[in-house]
């Protein structure tokens, strides 16, 4: 039986995108080639320019899956913890030490800006300040946090975490690095809580 065809082109969709994936992920964007994405998917190079226009296209929807990916984790990191401002210290840095996995290391924070530019301009920054944003607000209303405009405070966040991670994506030590970032990271989010507390 035939199946429908929304169902075929999410299908094809999916195939492509994980193999697109799997190249980006061991061998890097530079060195995959449009052969080894539909050879391994068994499509041809046109369904790869029907569904993504070319190479850059599709390292596009690999970076939003592996984002939306992410943003679960993260969600649960911040569920787990006892308090919503310890959510949100733990949250904010278990983005940045992601930039420790291989794949999330090479796709996002290597790759990605080489090939799409300033993380900052990606298409998925607004909702990450949109969401950034209402936690900040969550914190104010509970008192947690000094009377700072809120989403100021979450386009410099946002705009320090990224930067945190690119560092520790391009170090020579990235261990290191990333111990680093997510203490000055910490100490900088403990600057906004009042009465300064601590993180």
């Amino acid at each position: 039986m035939r199946k429908p065809r929304q169902e075929m082109i999410a299908e094809t969709r999916g195939k492509l995108i994980a193999a697109g994936r799997r190249a980006f992920g061991t061998i890097g964007y530079a060195e995959a080639s449009m052969d080894d994405f539909t050879g391994e998917a068994g499509l041809t190079r046109g369904a790869l320019y029907h569904h993504f226009g070319d190479k850059r296209g599709l390292l596009q929807a690999v970076i939003i899956e592996i984002d939306a990916e992410m943003t679960e984790r993260l969600n649960e990191v911040s569920a787990a913890a006892p308090t919503r401002w310890q959510g949100f210290v733990d949250e904010c840095s278990a983005y940045i030490e992601m930039a420790l996995e291989p794949e999330i290391q090479r796709i996002m924070f290597r790759d990605g800006p080489a090939v799409l530019g300033d993380i900052s301009q990606w298409q998925n920054t607004p909702g990450c300040i949109a969401a950034l944003s209402r936690s900040l607000d969550r914190l104010k209303a509970d008192g947690e946090i000094i009377d700072i405009d809120t989403e100021t405070a979450a386009r410099l966040i946002n705009g320090a975490s990224s930067h945190m991670a690119l560092w520790i994506a391009n170090a020579e030590n990235p261990e290191v690095v990333s111990k680093r970032a997510v203490a000055g990271f910490k100490a900088m989010l403990g600057s906004l809580r009042r009465q300064q507390r601590g993180v």
